[in-house]
């Protein structure tokens, strides 16, 4: 593929000398970029001036360069482009592509992300500290920044789920010694910290006391005082607010607000109104995209779809840049190393002819080209994932229609049921309910309402919870099965028949897990995800392909929702209201308890 730079990046330390003596004129730089327009997101500025490249790293950046020309410099004529710095994602989950980090990298290069800051807590759900061992040393061999968060939350909810393994506060401590951990990951369990927990404060506590910055998610819209001892426990971030006040929330109790555009989730348009019409300061503001499924990075794009549309919703193209540049970089501490176009940090930059639609026609990462017109032109190291992360889907004997059979109460005619909502482009549910009729003793869900069933697949230990949903618009005799279920990761299986229920799960098991969906006996798309039941090593566009036959499956079902998939892998996220199923059964996420599947039998 061309050009490779998987050698380590020197540090500024390292290289400083040849830095200063470049933008002194003393010595050459390796690449000058002459002819365009340098947006400066310190100042908001767009200026005439010229960058000088060595080492990886900005040596002068300036009115004029040609006194860090040499013999052997390469000039790049940027011929009136805009000279912007590469693109950061502030909160990212890689598993949720369905893509490991090095085919994730490969997707997103071309798009111009060149620093992603990532959670790996879907595999720490399946595979503990080593699965996020794995994730972090494979991204550390990639071309670009790729920083990992410690997950902070395996169980999401404790008491409230069974994982395939639990993290620990020891586990934290550990891991802030990693070459590659910048934080801990989003602290999910949110009512644990406002009630004081032990464990949630001693991960804090580890991160703070390494100076690293600690992740937030408040799944909540109360902002009275319970959201005020969530901001005291320390996080210093969140991106679960889905409106104007969310946002102001936050950054007037010294959080960043981080706004996200995944691929089922749009709440920058309700919450960036707290800066083009409330005036709040937008350097306390970050884009990201924490949930973004392969084919939206494929065919839409990853942080560059999200500036876009921010600008789309009134902002200002230069603070869209900063929020998805300089803000980032300064919220991780890392303004001195990356985030702008300045002398002493690393060279990631992108050229691009217009600020508003933002087309990425040429992307550099640590001063090495790594995609021009739409294509990569590096490679993406792989790591050898040893052999046990490719069997994790242990669900024992095979399913058979009786598993998921919802038995009713002795002599009852007709029960009403609790049914899960879903909400389309949104995380949260509904807790609704449902008169369902009695048949042969078994409850048969009918009209809008269809069965939902979480599988156990970590310990073989059999269990099925069965319940219902509503929302997805499904008919006729379907299933849809996966084993990405954010965030215990077990299987989730939706359905209108039993039976394929039954066949649905057991092709994961057959496959080693991933998404299947089933019409009239017949398997009509699948997604093989071997790697711990999360993640494919195949090339970005293979996967995105065949995810895009899930989503043609389901609606060859009767689904009409966007990115119905994405709500169907959350169903199981006992974090975000109101109601979810886990192992355990159902969960009211509202009071954080279980509660029967039926209201009322008569």
């Amino acid at each position: 593929m061309g050009q490779n730079s998987t050698a380590s990046l020197q540090t500024w330390a390292q290289v400083a000398p040849t830095l200063v003596a470049i933008a002194a004129g003393r010595a050459a730089a390796d690449r000058v970029i002459r002819g365009g327009k340098v947006v400066n997101v310190h100042t908001r500025e767009v200026l005439d001036w010229e960058v000088a490249i060595a080492a990886g790293r900005f040596a002068y950046v300036g009115p004029d360069a040609t006194h860090c020309i040499g013999a052997d410099t390469e000039v790049i004529n940027a011929n009136g482009s805009y000279v912007i710095p590469g693109l950061c994602d502030g909160h990212m989950h890689i598993e949720s592509g369905m893509l490991t980090p090095a085919e994730f990298a490969a997707a997103v290069i071309p798009h111009g992300t060149t620093t992603m800051f990532t959670d790996p807590h879907e595999i720490a759900n399946v595979m503990g500290l080593e699965g996020v061992r794995l994730m972090h040393d494979e991204a550390l061999m990639q071309p670009v920044n790729i920083f990992t968060q410690m997950p902070s939350c395996a169980p999401s909810a404790p008491g409230l789920e069974t994982t395939g393994y639990a993290i620990s506060a020891e586990d934290v401590e550990e891991a802030m010694a990693w070459p590659g951990i910048i934080g801990l990951g989003e602290m999910m369990n949110f009512p644990g910290v406002v009630a004081g927990d032990a464990q949630m404060l001693a991960e804090i506590a580890a991160t703070q006391n390494a100076g690293k910055t600690v992740g937030g998610h408040y799944a909540s819209p109360d902002l009275g005082p319970a959201f005020h001892a969530y901001a005291a426990g320390g996080p210093a971030d969140d991106h679960e607010g889905t409106g104007e006040a969310d946002a102001i929330a936050r950054t007037r109790q010294g959080m960043r607000a981080m706004m996200r555009l995944g691929s089922a989730w749009y709440d920058v348009e309700s919450q960036i109104t707290a800066i083009t019409e409330k005036g709040m300061d937008p350097r306390n503001f970050i884009l990201c995209t924490d949930d973004c499924h392969s084919g939206t990075l494929v065919n839409d794009g990853h942080m560059n779809r999200v500036v876009r549309h921010a600008i789309d919703c009134g902002c200002d193209p230069l603070i869209a840049l900063q929020m998805a540049t300089i803000n980032t970089a300064t919220h991780f501490g890392l303004e001195r190393e990356l985030g702008s176009i300045a002398p002493g940090r690393r060279a990631d930059v992108i050229l691009t002819s217009d600020l508003t639609t933002l087309p990425i026609d040429h992307v550099i990462a640590r001063g090495v080209d790594v995609a021009k017109d739409g294509k990569i032109t590096v490679d993406c190291p792989h790591l050898d994932w040893p052999g046990h992360a490719r069997q994790t889907v242990n669900m024992g004997p095979d399913k058979t229609a009786q598993d998921f059979e919802i038995a009713a109460p002795d002599g009852a005619n007709h029960v009403t049921a609790r049914v899960i909502g879903v909400v389309e482009n949104q995380a949260p549910t509904q807790a609704l309910s449902a008169d369902l009729p009695v048949q042969d003793g078994l409850v048969e869900a009918q009209g809008e309402v269809c069965q939902i069933a979480l599988v156990e697949r970590h310990k073989a230990t059999g269990g099925v919870t069965n319940a219902f949903v509503s929302g997805f618009g499904y008919s006729g005799d379907m299933a849809i099965a996966s084993t990405v279920a954010h965030d215990s990761h077990h299987m989730i299986v939706v359905g209108t028949d039993r039976a394929h229920m039954a066949k649905a799960a057991n092709r994961l098991a057959d496959v080693g897990g991933g998404v299947t969906v089933w019409k009239d006996g017949k398997e009509i798309g699948l997604v093989e995800l071997p790697i711990a039941g999360l993640m494919s090593d195949s090339p970005a566009a293979e996967v995105a392909a065949k995810a895009q036959g899930i989503v043609e499956a389901m609606v060859a079902c009767g689904c009409t929702l966007n990115n119905a998939y994405m709500q169907h892998s959350l169903l199981a996220l006992v974090v975000i209201p109101e109601l979810r199923i886990s192992d355990l059964g159902l969960v009211d996420v509202r009071t954080f308890d279980t509660v029967p599947l039926f209201e009322d039998v008569r």
